[in-house]
C-alpha cells in the first residue's frame, strides 16, 4: 500500500534536501546532506550517507516512508535518557564544550579505533570533564581481534575501569565477537551495531554469546516497526541510537525508544548537539529528551542546489523501483 505511485509523487513533490553544518568533523564530514518529505502523518527523513549504494540505502527509504505515511506506535514513556556523543577529536576545548552541551548526561559514548594513544587521551579528557559518568567506546569494527583484546584491557586498566559500560562493535565479525567475549577475562559488556544493521538478514543471525547489548538505529533497520520486531526476536537489551539525522529523524528514534516495553540504557539520540544548525530542537533536560513531533524550521537557509536536489530525487526513484 505504501509503495503506490501516488506516494512516490507525494514524496518527490514535497522533497527538500538540506546540507546541515556540523560543529566538528564526524565520520570525516562537516556537512550532513539529508532529504526530508511530508506525508499525512508528518515528516520523514531519508539520510543514507552519500557513499551508500542503493541496496544499503533501501531500508533508509522504507523507514522514511513509514515515518511520513504510517500511524505512530504506542508509547510507554514520554522522556528518553540520553548519552553524550564525543567524536574523534582531542581538542580539550571542543571536548569541554560538547560535554557541557549534554546537560545532565550520565553516560558518554566516545569514538575510538584509529590510534590507541590518541584514543586513550580522548577518553581521559572526557573523564576529566565528567568524572562521574559512565563511558562507552564506539569502535565501528575497526580493531582486529588481537587489537581489541589489547586495547580493551588498556582502556579498562589505564583510564576507565568499572566506569566502562560497554564497547560497541570492537571487531567486525560474529566469530570474532564470540571469541573476544571468551578471551577478554574482564567484566566488560560488548554491544553490536554493524553486525546487525549490515547483515543480509538481521533476523537470521545468532547473537548469543556474541553481544550483550544491541544497537537499534531506526533508518538503517527499515523503520520503527521492524526495529521493534528485531528487538523482540533477539531478546537482548537494546540501545536506540542515531545515524546522524536531523531533528526530524531523531524524533522517530525517540519514538522507537519510547515504544520499547523495556529500556535499560540511555540512548544515543542527542546528536543534534553536533550540528551548528538543525531543522528543529530537542532540548536536553536533566539528561533526558522529550518525545515530540518536529515540524522542520529553516529549510530554505540550508537547501542544496537544484543539481543536488535532482541527484537525491534520482536516488529515491532508483530505490523505489527496487522496492516496488
Amino acid at each position: 500500500m505504501l509503495f503506490r505511485s501516488d506516494v512516490l509523487e507525494e514524496i518527490l513533490s514535497s522533497l527538500h534536501v538540506v546540507a546541515l553544518p556540523l560543529t566538528t568533523k564526524f565520520r570525516g564530514i562537516d556537512l550532513r546532506e539529508t532529504a526530508i518529505f511530508q506525508g499525512p502523518f508528518g515528516w520523514g527523513e531519508f539520510a543514507p550517507f552519500l557513499e551508500y549504494d542503493d541496496v544499503e540505502s533501501r531500508p533508509w527509504l522504507e523507514s522514511a516512508i513509514e515515518q511520513a505515511f504510517s500511524d505512530r506506535p504506542t508509547l510507554h514513556r514520554n522522556w528518553i535518557p540520553i548519552n553524550g556523543t564525543i567524536p574523534a577529536t582531542n581538542s580539550q576545548s571542543e571536548i569541554e564544550t560538547l560535554v557541557d552541551h549534554y546537560l545532565g548526561a550520565k553516560v558518554f559514548k566516545v569514538k575510538v579505533g584509529n590510534a590507541l594513544q590518541e584514543d586513550l587521551v580522548r577518553v581521559a579528557r572526557v573523564r576529566s570533564c565528567a568524572p562521574q559518568a559512565k563511558i562507552r567506546l564506539d569502535v565501528n569494527g575497526a580493531w582486529s581481534f588481537d587489537e581489541a583484546l589489547r586495547n580493551i584491557r588498556a582502556f579498562y586498566g589505564e583510564v576507565v575501569g568499572e566506569a566502562l559500560e560497554y564497547v560497541e562493535q570492537p571487531v567486525a565479525t560474529l566469530d570474532e565477537l564470540r571469541l573476544l567475549k571468551e578471551k577478554l577475562e574482564i567484566d566488560v559488556k560488548i554491544a553490536g551495531d554493524e553486525i546487525l544493521r549490515k547483515a543480509r538478514d538481521p533476523f537470521a543471525i545468532d547473537l548469543k554469546s556474541a553481544v550483550d547489548v544491541l544497537m537499534l538505529k531506526v533508518a538503517p533497520l527499515g523503520g520503527i516497526k521492524r526495529s521493534l520486531e528485531l528487538a523482540r526476536h533477539h531478546g537482548i537489551p537494546v540501545v536506540v541510537s542515531s545515524a546522524l539525522e536531523s531533528a526530524v529523524g531523531i524524533s522517530h528514534g525517540l519514538r522507537l525508544a519510547a515504544s520499547l516495553e523495556n529500556l535499560e540504557y540511555a540512548c544515543g539520540l542527542a546528536t543534534g548537539v553536533l550540528f551548528t544548525h538543525d531543522l528543529g530542537t530537542h532540548t536536553i533536560v536533566n539528561g533526558e529528551i522529550e518525545v515530540k513531533e518536529i515540524s522542520p524550521e529553516g529549510i530554505e537557509r540550508y537547501e542544496v542546489s537544484a543539481e543536488r536536489l535532482e541527484w537525491w530525487k534520482d536516488r529515491i526513484k532508483r530505490i523505489w523501483q527496487v522496492m516496488s
